[in-house]
C-alpha cells in the first residue's frame, strides 16, 4: 500500500499564479529563501549533471536591476504605453524577491540538452511550489529579458545559458483566482494496441 500526502495533494490542488505586481513585503527570510532553493533542487537530473543555477534579486541590487533593464528595454521599446513603462520599470523594485532561474544545459554524451532544460523547469515548478507551501505566492515569467542577449547578461546569463523563469515571490496582496483547466478527457489518451 503506497504512503499518501494528502497535504502535498492539497498544496498541488491550491496553487495559483499571483501576479508580480500582486506581491508585497514581507518576502522569504533568509533561512526560507534557503529552503525555498533546497526544494527546487529536488528535480529529476539524470547524470546529476546539476543543469541550472539561480540568480537572487533582492534588496537594493533590485532598483539597481531594474535601471539597467529599463534604459535597455526604452530602446527596444520606444513606443511602448505609460501603463508598461511603469511595470518594466519597477519590475524587480516592486516585489520583495525575484529568482532568475537559468539553464545551464550542455552537450553531454548521454544526457539530451532537452532533458536537462526541463530539468530546469522542474526547478522553477518546484520553486513556485515552495513558496506557494510556505504562504507566499509566485509568478513564472520569462519577459523579453530571456529573449534579449544584452538583458539576459545584464541579469547575468552567460552566452552558452538560457533564462528558464524569472520568479517574483512575495505576499499576495489578492486572493487568487482560478482559471479554467482541461478536462481530463481533453488530454488524455490512453495507448492501445
Amino acid at each position: 500500500m503506497p504512503i499518501t500526502h494528502p497535504d502535498a495533494l492539497a498544496l498541488l490542488d491550491t496553487r495559483r499564479t499571483i501576479a508580480f505586481q500582486d506581491l508585497a513585503e514581507p518576502g522569504p527570510s533568509d533561512d526560507e529563501l534557503r529552503r525555498l532553493i533546497a526544494a527546487a533542487v529536488r528535480v529529476p537530473d539524470h547524470g546529476k549533471l546539476t543543469p541550472w543555477r539561480f540568480v537572487v534579486v533582492r534588496g537594493s541590487a533590485r532598483a539597481h536591476l531594474d535601471e539597467k533593464l529599463f534604459a535597455l528595454w526604452q530602446t527596444r521599446f520606444p513606443d511602448a504605453p505609460e501603463g508598461k513603462r511603469l511595470q518594466e520599470k519597477t519590475r524587480f523594485s516592486g516585489v520583495p524577491l525575484t529568482v532568475a532561474v537559468i539553464s545551464t544545459a550542455a552537450e553531454h554524451v548521454k544526457i539530451p540538452v532537452w532533458e536537462q532544460e526541463l530539468s530546469a523547469g522542474a526547478a522553477s515548478m518546484n520553486l513556485m511550489l515552495a513558496a506557494h507551501a510556505m504562504g507566499y505566492a509566485a509568478q513564472w515569467l520569462t519577459t523579453w529579458i530571456a529573449y534579449d542577449a544584452e538583458a539576459s547578461a545584464i541579469l547575468g546569463v552567460k552566452p552558452e545559458e538560457k533564462l528558464a523563469a524569472l520568479i517574483p515571490i512575495g505576499t499576495p496582496q489578492v486572493a487568487p483566482v482560478d482559471r479554467p483547466r482541461p478536462a481530463y478527457e481533453i488530454v488524455v489518451t490512453e495507448w492501445s494496441a
